[in-house]
Formats: C-alpha cells, sequence, structure tokens
C-alpha cells in the first residue's frame, strides 16, 4: 500500500469518526438527550450503556435483568456515572412500557434476543442488539421482517465493522493489491475459561427458569450460567456462533459475500468434553460464490506457533496473502525472498465498541441508517447457524438463499428452528 493511499483511507476514516463522534451540528430535537433502556445487564451489556453514555446525549432510564444481583450493580453503577439512578424492572415488558424511552440495547445471551426484540419494535423503539442476532435462523429471519415493517433504527453488534485494519484491507482487495482471492481462511484459537459444570440449585438472586425462558431448561452450573453460556449448546451454541461470527462478518463485508451456497464441518470434543456441551475443535468449510471461507477453531489452550495469527483471517490471493487482525494486517506478496509489509496500528487506536453505539446513535438523531443493517447482519448470524446445523448433522448442506431453506436434508432443515418451551411462543410459528 502506497503511503498516500494510506493517508487517502485516513483522512476518510477520520470523517467517519467524527460523524460517529456526534460532532455534526444537529437540530435542537437531534441535540436531546436520548433515554436508553438496557435488557441483560452482564458484562457486555454493561460494556455497551458505559459506551453509550462516553458517546454523550445518552441517559441510562431503565434496567432489566432476570438476576436481582446483576440489576442491583448495574443500577449503583449507573447511577454514579450519570448521576441519576435508573429504574429497574426484571420483566423486560414492563420495562418496554415505560413511557419517554427512544432505543433499548438488547444484550441478553441469543436465545432471548427475538422476543424483546419485536416486543420493542412494536412498542416504537430504536434498537441496538448484540451479535449474533437471533438463536436460530427462523427467529433471525422474523426478525429482519419485523424491522421492515416498523422502519425503526436498528444496529447489530458486529463491532469489528468499526476496525480501520479491516477497512484498509477492504481497500487493498478492492484495489487489486491482492489478485484474485482464492481462498480465505478465518480462525481464533484460544484458552477458554471453563467453570464447574456439576449440575446445583442456581444463586438465589437468580431465576433460572426465566433465565433458560423459551430454550430448553437444563439443570444449572457454573459453567452453564452467566458468561460461560457462551459454549452451551441451548444458549451460546459454541464458540463459532460467539465469537468467530465476528471474522465470518468481516470476511462477508471485506469481500462482498452473501451467504455459502455449501456447508460442511467436522469436529467434536476431544479435550472439553464434559465440561462443555459445543466443539472445542471445528472445522468448517463455507463454499460462498465467490471463494471458499474455511473456519477453525481451538480452544483448549494448545501453544500457537505464531500467537499473532490465532485470531484472524488470512486471504489468499494470487499476487499476495492478507492477514487481518483486530488492529493490525499484513502484506506477504508472492514470491522468494518478498519482504513482508505491515502499517502501524495501535490497538488504542480505536475503540471498536464505542465507535460502533456512536454509529447506532448517529443513525438514531440523524434517521441515517447505521453500518450494520439489520439483514446483513442476518446473513452473517445465519451463516454461522448453518456450520452448526452441518456439524450437528454430520452432513453437507446446501443453502436455498431464494427459498430460506435447506433442500433434500429434513435433519438439517429441521434444525433452522428450534421449538419454543411453553408458554413463550416462536416469532414464526409459521416456518417449518
Amino acid at each position: 500500500m502506497t503511503t498516500s493511499t494510506r493517508r487517502e483511507f485516513l483522512g476518510t476514516t477520520a470523517a467517519a469518526a467524527t460523524i460517529a463522534l456526534g460532532r455534526p451540528v444537529f437540530g435542537a430535537a437531534e441535540k436531546r438527550t436520548l433515554n436508553l433502556g438496557l435488557i441483560g445487564a452482564g458484562g457486555y451489556g454493561m460494556a455497551d450503556a458505559r459506551a453509550a453514555l462516553k458517546a454523550g446525549g445518552t441517559r441510562i432510564a431503565a434496567v432489566c435483568d432476570v438476576d436481582s444481583d446483576h440489576l442491583q450493580q448495574s443500577a449503583d453503577e449507573l447511577d454514579k456515572l450519570q448521576a441519576a439512578r435508573p429504574k429497574t424492572f426484571k420483566l423486560y415488558k414492563d420495562l418496554l412500557e415505560l413511557k419517554g424511552l427512544d432505543a433499548v440495547i438488547i444484550a441478553t445471551p441469543p436465545h432471548w434476543h427475538a422476543l424483546p426484540f419485536i416486543a420493542a419494535l412494536e412498542r416504537g423503539l430504536d434498537i441496538y442488539c448484540e451479535k449474533p442476532l437471533a438463536y436460530d435462523i427462523r427467529e433471525g429471519r422474523a426478525m429482519v421482517e419485523a424491522a421492515g415493517r416498523h422502519g425503526r433504527i436498528v444496529q447489530v453488534g458486529f463491532q469489528r465493522r468499526q476496525s480501520p485494519a479491516f477497512h484498509e484491507v477492504k481497500q487493498f482487495i478492492d484495489s487489486g493489491g491482492a489478485g484474485k482471492i482464492v481462498q480465505v481462511d478465518a480462525q481464533i484459537h484460544y484458552t477458554a475459561g471453563t467453570k464447574d459444570p456439576t449440575p446445583q440449585p442456581p444463586p438465589a438472586s437468580l431465576d433460572w427458569d426465566l433465565w433458560c425462558g423459551p430454550g430448553p431448561k437444563i439443570p444449572y452450573s457454573p459453567q452453564v450460567g452467566h458468561v460461560n453460556w457462551r459454549l452451551e449448546k441451548t444458549s451460546g451454541h459454541g464458540h463459532l456462533v460467539d465469537w468467530g461470527i465476528h471474522l465470518i462478518d468481516g470476511c462477508r463485508t471485506i469481500l462482498g459475500l452473501a451467504m455459502p451456497t455449501k456447508v460442511t464441518a467436522a469436529g467434536g470434543l476431544y479435550y472439553l468434553r464434559d465440561k462443555i456441551t459445543t466443539p472445542d475443535t471445528l472445522t468448517v468449510h463455507f463454499e460462498f460464490e465467490r471463494v471458499p471461507v474455511v473456519w477453525r477453531h481451538r480452544i483448549w489452550g494448545a501453544e500457537e506457533y505464531n500467537p499473532e495469527t490465532s485470531n484472524g483471517i488470512f486471504f489468499y490471493g494470487d499476487k499476495a496473502t492478507v492477514f487481518a487482525g483486530d488492529a493490525r494486517w499484513v502484506v506477504l506478496p508472492r514470491g522468494k525472498g518478498a519482504d513482508r509489509k505491515e502499517p502501524a496500528f495501535k490497538k488504542a487506536e480505536a475503540d471498536l465498541g464505542l465507535l460502533h453505539m456512536q454509529d447506532f446513535l448517529r443513525a438514531v438523531r440523524t434517521r441515517q441508517p447505521p453500518v450494520c443493517l439489520i439483514d446483513d447482519a442476518f446473513r452473517s448470524t445465519a451463516t454461522v447457524q448453518l456450520g452448526m446445523i452441518a456439524y450437528e448433522t454430520a452432513s453437507t448442506i446446501r443453502w436455498d438463499a431464494s427459498a430460506q431453506q435447506i433442500p433434500g436434508n429434513p435433519a438439517a432443515a429441521q434444525l433452522l428452528k428450534r421449538a419454543y418451551r411453553p408458554p413463550w411462543k416462536h416469532p414464526d410459528d409459521h416456518a417449518t
């Protein structure tokens, strides 16, 4: 990449950041304080709430959580941060009845995204929803359709869409710097923290039945409770869906990919058996129309030969290979002895969570689209969900995007939608 190209990109990024930071001159109505509700006051929920307050012009007016300790702790912290204590609720429906709300942040585990999301739209509210968009593909489709009906601003938490490194890689590839991209490899290898998986009574502060909600009611253990629900099949659905989704979204965004037409997966529980319920080792081959994308993860603590590449994407082109990480990218030109090129980045240069929240708040104020539209967020979410369906059925699956179906594979098609536990009702009960 030439110095001038990099300078031009950074100038564009700076301009975009100025908009995201809220520095344009708004009208009086656009300057007013936005009242936000927070549904799910765990780690990411509070990170989103802090980002909203740091962005300015906001107030967290209400918080909802099924754990009374979370509720108390979050209200205490927000009281100090904004000098006003938010109202607290156990039930999201009660929070949504509060008058004066402009938008809500949904940061529950994904099996609890669809119902409050659709209910918030019906109340006329804008939404910042953490990824993945939904637990199953039919939920996600129902959410997209509801957002279309109600015409509200929706931002989904794919924060890496704000990454300067990813933006520069896209520009480099689009300019032909890597030549034709022939294959893409994405991976995140790390050591998963695990807790006691032994079934036991939940904490007195936690309504476990309500936490499980529309999903199956499984026995409580510290391993499937707060935070660690990510590696539980019935809630977080595993590492690919929880964390790998960011890099799959990055692949799609950088290369302009739609959804895969064919998916094959292989892996299993080889080290963390009896501790987690999703694969600790997984490879998924996604066939997109333009290029194949291969996902790999290993989460049981093997030492990396090169830790710098344990989290990122390799784009293999016929002129060069490009590696993109959260805050760095590297070009390896083809040819013996060719020098690698690495533009200098520091992770502290960009707070991606803050930038993403600022972009949402800008969209709420201006009624202009945010950077992550819900239909595109659905495609990234559904892509990784297809990967898990391929793994769970031990089959190659084909995706018919026009029909939104998996043809010729009844076992896989059945996993497009999970039956809800009564009394909750799936938002797309007409799906098959």
